[in-house]
């Protein structure tokens, strides 16, 4: 057998992982014995089943796979959590487009059907990912494997959330948030991009009372007018004199 003129590192690569899968040498160790110095954890990142993976996680992965090779062959009781994320929102948009190249839309299937469809998008984006993974060589414990949509996980998340509300760490309040009017649904600042607008000056008069002058006040959000209830004047605002003298006098309105 002819040796090649330069080192070809994939087709050793193919056949390595799976022995090593196959050896259980990425298993987490549990040894009680050893002091608590001596256990080391990290947690991936779960990468969003939205797609692949990109340079970004090729870099921290490897990071983190250095790391615990270096704690596991110093003997630590040694754990690299994996898991992927359903990122909810980006995983509909995804999947949305792609009915829509089908021409057909999340309404026509109903919520069981578009369901359905969206855990089929997330096996095949999920099983790509953790090939990469494999791919690269990296050593988590894949008999870990987790999916943010586990029942497991869901029931923890659950009951953490219901205790730090009984314990009053967390409460539930009413806030702003950004509304998806094509998702009809609220979306986090990170799924929003931000863009600059000009924007406009708005002159709002409001008439006294008593119907003998009135107070323009100048603002860029005239929506609030709704739900204005009064006007304040500074008292060295010698510019509105003549409105302060009968703001005090009691005669302005709301």
């Amino acid at each position: 057998m002819e040796l090649a003129k330069a080192f070809e590192p994939a087709d050793i690569e193919r056949r390595r992982y799976p022995e090593w899968e196959a050896q259980n040498y990425f298993a987490a160790s549990v040894d009680r014995s050893k002091a608590p110095d001596e256990n080391f954890c990290i947690l991936l990142p779960p990468p969003n089943v939205t797609g692949t993976l990109h340079m970004g996680h090729g870099f921290n992965q490897t990071l983190m796979d250095a790391l615990t090779r270096y704690y596991r062959m110093r003997g630590h009781n040694t754990l690299w959590q994996p898991g992927t994320d359903h990122a909810g929102i980006a995983t509909q948009i995804v999947v949305e487009r792609q009915l829509d190249a089908q021409g057909i839309s999340r309404h026509d299937l109903g919520r069981e059907k578009f369901l359905e469809k969206v855990w089929e998008w997330k096996e095949y984006s999920g099983n790509t990912i953790t090939k990469q993974m494999r791919r690269m060589g990296t050593s988590p414990d894949w008999k870990r494997e987790r999916f943010t949509m586990d029942a497991g996980l869901n029931k923890v998340v659950t009951e953490t959330f219901v205790r730090l509300f009984k314990e009053g760490l967390i409460y539930r309040g009413k806030r702003l948030v950004n509304w998806d009017p094509k998702l009809n649904t609220a979306v986090s600042d990170l799924e929003v991009v931000q863009e600059e607008e000009d924007g406009f000056m708005w002159h709002i008069r409001y008439p006294l009372a008593d119907g003998s002058d009135s107070l323009v006040v100048a603002t860029t959000r005239p929506e609030t007018m709704l739900g204005d209830t009064a006007v304040m004047v500074h008292p060295e605002d010698l510019r509105r004199s003549r409105i302060r003298h009968r703001l005090r006098q009691g005669h302005a309105g709301a």
